[in-house]
């Protein structure tokens, strides 16, 4: 670990951004969204309602009485305009890799090293990357979230114009959830994004990925650690965990790495052909796999990462090279300190 944080310090210290670069990576700031108006959010509720009735089988008495009980929340509004990955990463990483929750995520390891290991052979994702997933999102269970899902659902589905299409959605898989797993739907907390457990899934992701791993007949993730490792395990290998294959690597400073940097996040070009466009490696990689080059804003520069196709998946779970990376390092101080 010490070699590890050398390199990534000596590393950094070298590599200075341009003013071109800068202009690619920074993000001006967004507008403060305002609530949509009352007659928006009627007829929103409305269409909402013949949805769930035409389409879910709900009655609309149904529909409107869960309506009904539902409230806006100004901090989940105001909260989803300022989300953590907004932040640079050398104000983003501190946050999560402390060592208050290593020593956390070593004794959750301990104590479900079983389970952890029944996940890793079933599905082929690492013990250490299922650690860290559920130490990042919810500290193993501490901080599940102090939001009504109910009410945050609402809040975004109806009146956050940017992504109300999204939640609302959401807002049906939860009441569909809600349903067929027998949840209380008014008493349910989680994020202000209406993530829940250990894993923090939303609601369309817990219908889809959770998985019953101690068979006692419930798809449990809000109170059974054994439950949420199955299914944050599950949920990687459905969307294209490769066991044994690298997730990033530290780049070695060139003058031409910042010009590897591009938009998105998946992977489209094979480790040769960022080669012949000057990529540096500081290990040995198989040359035909994809890969994609990132940048992660220092106090002073950027730090240059090579993603494989398994840190794309860890995108997929937060859309967000910060996220990612935070979870990777996570990863690796966990198995190194195990």
């Amino acid at each position: 670990m010490r070699n590890y944080v050398r390199l990534l310090n000596q590393l950094s210290t070298k590599l200075l951004i341009t003013a071109s670069l800068a202009v690619v990576l920074s993000q001006p700031a967004s507008a403060k969204v305002e609530p949509a108006d009352a007659a928006t959010v009627a007829q929103l509720q409305q269409e909402f309602i013949e949805t769930m009735v035409n389409e879910h089988g709900f009655s609309t008495n149904q529909v409107q009485q869960l309506l009904q009980q539902a409230s806006f929340n100004q901090d989940v509004f105001d909260a989803i305009q300022r989300p953590w990955e907004a932040k640079p990463w050398h104000q983003y990483y501190p946050i999560f890799l402390t060592e208050k929750r290593l020593q956390a995520g070593l004794k959750f390891w301990q104590t479900h090293q079983q389970t952890l290991a029944k996940a890793e052979q079933e599905y082929g994702v690492p013990a250490e990357i299922i650690v860290a997933i559920i130490g990042v999102e919810t500290f193993y269970g501490e901080y599940l979230g102090n939001y009504s899902v109910l009410d945050s659902l609402f809040t975004l589905g109806f009146h956050y114009p940017p992504r109300a299409k999204f939640f609302r959605s959401e807002l049906a898989q939860f009441m569909l959830l809600a349903n067929e797993e027998g949840l209380p739907a008014t008493e349910l907390m989680g994020s202000y994004a209406g993530a829940m457990g250990y894993g923090q899934f939303i609601s369309s992701s817990y219908r889809h990925y959770a998985v019953d791993f101690d068979a006692d007949g419930v798809r449990d993730l809000l109170g059974n650690p054994v439950d949420a490792i199955g299914s944050v395990a599950h949920y990687f290998a459905r969307h294209g965990w490769q066991a044994d294959a690298p997730v990033a690597q530290l780049l070695a400073p060139s003058d031409s790495v910042a010009n590897l940097v591009e938009k998105g996040l998946k992977p489209s070009a094979t480790v040769a052909e960022l080669t012949e466009r000057g990529l540096s490696l500081t290990s040995t990689v198989n040359a035909d796999l994809k890969a994609k080059v990132f940048a992660f804003e220092l106090a002073e520069g950027h730090e240059y990462w090579l993603g494989f196709n398994n840190f794309y998946v860890i995108t997929r779970y937060n859309h967000s090279p910060l996220y990612a990376m935070a979870v990777y390092q996570f990863s690796q101080q966990l198995r190194q300190a195990r």
